[in-house]
């Protein structure tokens, strides 16, 4: 809770003030401060300037804190030196106010280290273009993956397989083979492969010829306790590198016991590394698979599992290197210290939103007999889309017969073909925010985590800000 000597100062503009009184005053009661709010003789807060500002402020002397607009923030610094007392820029949405007062967690500056690799793999490598093969490999590096798995079509021997490893390799980048072919594989690490999946019971002893690390798997995932154990003593006593996979099953296929033998594999084996193969539930799951990655690497964090086995070929799936590389980072950060994995890594939120708040209908009302001038305003409440101009306040949640509602007011006659555009545009995001319970700001991209478009402000000008 703040200290109940702070008094803290807001300024805003015209149109914001209903929304920052209403946010600021639940805010006070619950974290116990005082509060003055500033509101300042104009309409948007966004085309505050230093300078404008300086002339219109009023600070109160009991004054512990002033809370700036967010689009203040590059002039801080130049800012603070004209206070004498604290000075700080909220966020540029007011709805984001509640972040400022604890409801984000605080990242310590080591987030971002992680343990565990991700493999990447290229199904049917043999069917690409070597130069298509090259470039996908690349692109899944870019992405985040450290090791690039090629898979082999079993019953169809790869020849190309030498040129296309070393080819891969002379770019850096670290390459596994995934073939039972003992001559596929042969001619991999010879070209450079460094790691080979896999090898069990039918293999394990051309492993001795391959001089490289391998990935040892159950015969048969019901009897890994026999032939998987059998199989790493047996690349134990003759020194050959090794990681344990006990096979990760389907759900519906045997999950739940798939990933108690992880458990008991761990048990087994304290201090040897063991694999993942993930693409099992992300590729044969009707889910989108971020949130699964998230769960699977945080298994893997808990249990020290330091590498997986990832594809991204399903629709839902396709962004699945790129999901790993930070839920790999938010889930090593969460188990070093301790804390849940939440309010620490807002990409991987993609469908839905961090934080939902939207304007009560009460404050949009407010907003609506402020306006004085023929510009339209968009806004939701989390039931109805609000379009508002001067004399104009339609709700609905169909765009056509908000639009069509419009053109029959006389106020709409300012609407030409590009404004009816711009407005279709804004307000079709509106329906996908309202539909989702996202997070809707006029003229501001709608937030899907890592798959963000930013868009440029086409209808909120940043110019020089006039007394009004």
């Amino acid at each position: 809770m703040a200290d109940q000597q702070e008094s803290i100062h807001f300024v805003t503009g015209r149109l914001a003030e209903s929304a920052v009184r209403e946010i600021v005053a639940q805010l006070s009661h619950k974290h116990g401060f005082a509060y003055s709010i500033d509101v300042l003789p104009i309409t948007v807060a966004a085309l505050m300037t230093p300078k404008w500002l300086m002339r219109h402020i009023d600070v109160p002397a009991n004054t512990t804190r002033v809370l700036l607009p967010g689009y203040l923030a590059p002039h801080i610094d130049e800012l603070r030196t004209q206070f004498s007392c604290r000075v700080d820029c909220g966020p540029k949405d007011v709805r984001d106010l509640p972040t400022m007062f604890g409801s984000k967690r605080h990242r310590s500056e080591d987030y971002g280290q992680y343990k565990i690799e991700i493999i990447a793999e290229i199904n049917y490598a043999p069917r690409l273009l070597r130069r298509t093969l090259v470039a996908e490999a690349q692109r899944l590096i870019e992405q985040g993956a450290n090791r690039i798995d090629l898979g082999c079509e079993p019953g169809m021997r790869w020849s190309d397989v030498a040129d296309s490893v070393r080819e891969i390799t002379d770019q850096g980048i670290a390459v596994s083979i995934d073939s039972f072919d003992a001559w596929e594989v042969e001619q991999a690490v010879r070209n450079g492969a460094t790691l080979v999946l896999s090898v069990n019971s039918s293999n394990r002893k051309e492993a001795l010829n391959w001089g490289v690390e391998v990935v040892a798997i159950p015969d048969d995932p019901a009897d890994f306790q026999t032939s998987m154990v059998q199989t790493a003593a047996f690349l134990s006593d003759n020194r050959i590198p090794f990681r344990l996979d006990p096979i990760l099953e389907p759900i519906g296929c045997g999950f739940a016991n798939s990933l108690g033998r992880y458990l008991h594999t761990r048990a087994l084996f304290p201090e040897a590394a063991i694999m993942m193969g993930i693409g099992n539930i992300t590729e044969l799951t009707d889910a989108d698979s971020a949130a699964i990655n998230t769960l699977l690497l945080g298994f893997c964090a808990e249990l020290e599992i330091h590498s997986v086995l990832t594809t991204q070929v399903i629709s839902w799936a396709q962004s699945s290197v790129k999901e790993c590389d930070l839920a790999r980072r938010l889930v090593e950060y969460s188990v070093r210290h301790g804390v849940p994995p939440k309010h620490l890594e807002e990409r991987l939120v993609m469908l839905r939103d961090t934080s939902s708040i939207h304007p009560s209908p009460s404050t949009l009302i407010a907003l609506a007999e402020q306006i004085k001038d023929n510009n339209y305003r968009i806004a939701i409440d989390g039931q109805n889309i609000h379009l508002m101009s001067a004399n104009v306040h339609l709700q609905g949640t169909d765009p056509f017969e908000i639009m069509q509602e419009l053109l029959k007011l006389p106020e709409s006659r300012n609407v030409d073909p590009s404004h009816a555009f711009y407005l279709g545009f804004e307000l079709s995001k509106a329906l996908t925010a309202l539909t989702l319970n996202k997070r809707y700001e006029q003229d501001e991209s709608l937030r899907w985590g890592i798959h963000t478009r930013p868009e440029k402000h086409h209808r909120l000008a940043r110019k020089k800000a006039k007394d009004e």
